[in-house]
């Protein structure tokens, strides 16, 4: 987690106005005890209110406004509706930011803006195959990034395996499972691997660049899509 986000989340749990013991913010936050006393140092330093010390706890004395966000009702199902398939088609890291996107923009809404109590009257469950591909998303989602290049042992559909080097492009997901397209180094063309077959994955010590012919706009082209 970026430091942004857990100083906002920490401002989050403080609100409610109580005594909060470090160990018990670093260990809701997954950080070391330390962390959290820096993390504090750094919101008494930029205004926020909070009062307290090592040792006894820290406590928010005021409360916290920001400035309010101007969405349509339709605009924030959209925006909760992307939310929700987030958190049930990706990775666990997507998960959590996606979490936190919601509650940041729940902050600063208008008065009379409030989330339903029932809920925004949308469900979304994830498919077998694409929770399978949890694992890996997030070393791709960073070689993507990254222009890092991939060693993946792939299944093909009749289950033959295959070890690959990979320069991913683009992660799609397609309702049922996530893909990757890639230029494939062994095959030396564009190939599209279901992230569910991929059965090992090593990040290389090496990274790619764009080359003519090997990028995704090239991709894109031949394939007759337009570019995203």
């Amino acid at each position: 987690m970026r430091r942004t986000d857990r100083l906002f989340d920490l401002i989050q749990i403080i609100r409610d106005g109580r005594l909060h013991k470090a160990t018990d913010l670093a260990e809701r936050l997954e950080v070391s005890v330390r962390t959290i006393y820096r993390d504090m140092d750094t919101l008494v330093g930029s205004g926020i209110p909070v009062e307290g010390e090592r040792g006894v706890g820290y406590i928010l004395r005021a409360p916290i406004f920001l400035p309010p966000v101007t969405l349509s009702q339709v605009e924030l199902e959209a925006l909760h509706l992307g939310a929700a398939l987030v958190q049930q088609t990706a990775d666990p890291e997507l998960q959590q930011a996606a979490k936190r996107l919601v509650s940041k923009v729940d902050q600063v809404m208008p008065d009379g803006r409030e989330p339903p109590k029932q809920g925004w009257g949308v469900a979304v469950f994830g498919a077998p195959d694409v929770q399978a591909s949890f694992t890996h998303l997030p070393t791709i989602r960073r070689a993507v990034r990254e222009k890092q290049v991939l060693e993946i042992d792939y299944a093909k559909g009749d289950g033959t395996p295959s070890r690959r080097f990979i320069h991913p492009l683009q992660l799609e997901y397609w309702g049922q499972a996530w893909t990757c397209t890639a230029w494939c180094e062994t095959r030396k063309d564009f190939r599209v691997f279901r992230i569910d077959r991929i059965r090992g994955l090593i990040a290389a010590e090496r990274h790619f660049v764009d080359e003519t012919g090997k990028r995704l706009r090239d991709y894109l082209e031949i394939n007759g899509y337009p570019e995203a």
